[in-house]
């Protein structure tokens, strides 16, 4: 395979930095009382992890039978209004 050729100019400082970092600082101006943000790499020790798991099972829990029967009684009633 050739090395391919790219066009960058000359004038313009190359500049490399994290995304992860960059898109941080570009949205950093926008508060939602909520520091995470699934777009950017979350890393932390294990305690951190942890008490991130924790917080994640403190919500509703609902078993799959249960899933399943919410979720075919709002198919039917999807589908009854299209008709």
């Amino acid at each position: 395979m050739p090395p391919k050729s790219y066009n960058i100019p000359e004038n313009k400082p190359e500049t490399v930095s994290e995304p992860a970092v960059a898109y941080k600082t570009a949205t950093s101006d926008v508060s939602s009382g909520n520091e995470w943000n699934p777009n950017v790499p979350f890393h932390g020790t294990q305690e951190e992890w942890w008490e991130h798991f924790h917080r994640i099972e403190e919500g509703n829990f609902v078993t799959w039978e249960e899933h399943q029967k919410k979720f075919y009684a709002w198919k039917e009633k999807l589908l009854e209004s299209l008709m």
